[in-house]
């Protein structure tokens, strides 16, 4: 059985990264940078980079609209850091002209945990990932300081002065992360994604 082909959304960010990752866990990946490359997808994950930025690149490459749509549609989506902001209905400490995609039912801080040099590592319980647990890179993050009705809490910063802070969640076919799996070589998260996009 051939896997789904997951699309990387390709304006910035760790791209190269989340296509090893998809395909190392049996997914065929491929970059989108325009609409006709989004409609060939059967679901799309959105890196890390800077959120405002990127949602003005989704409005520059004509993707905005066509992506928030297929969302609506029930396109799987995996945001990461930045692809957690864009994919959420609010989001704080953001500029006013900046878009998001209202994929997730959550309302996310920007940069919650501080700057660059606030950026930290930690070990994380995940929902739905046996075994170890699931070693988290921090950079720039955002947290989830809301979670709707809909929304599953996939894991939570066990300790320090952001323990119990919302950094994984789920609603339906789409999920989002707060750290950046694709840079560590754990594909575990990417694994449950690609299963998510297979069952869908």
């Amino acid at each position: 059985m051939s896997g789904p082909t997951i699309g990387v959304l390709a304006l910035q960010g760790d791209v190269r990264e989340h296509l090893d990752a998809l395909t190392a866990s049996g997914a065929t990946g491929v970059t989108v940078r325009r609409p006709s490359e989004l409609d060939a997808v059967d679901g799309l994950v959105i890196p890390g980079g800077e959120s405002t930025t990127m949602s003005n690149l989704l409005s520059v490459f004509d993707l905005l609209e066509p992506l928030r749509a297929r969302l609506k549609d029930g396109l799987p989506a995996y945001g990461s850091c930045a692809g957690m902001i864009l994919l959420a209905t609010e989001v704080l400490d953001t500029r006013p002209d900046a878009q998001h995609l209202d994929g997730l039912d959550i309302t996310v801080r920007r940069n919650a945990f501080g700057r660059q040099v606030d950026s930290f590592e930690t070990d994380l319980e995940f929902a739905g990932i046996d075994g170890d647990a699931v070693r988290a890179v921090f950079i720039r993050a955002p947290w989830v300081e809301r979670v709707g009705d809909d929304v599953e809490v996939l894991a939570v910063v066990p300790a320090g002065p952001a323990a119990g802070k919302v950094v994984a969640v789920r609603q339906g076919v789409v999920m989002a992360t707060s750290f950046h799996p694709e840079v560590t070589g754990d594909r575990r998260v990417h694994q449950q994604f690609v299963n998510l996009v297979r069952a869908a």
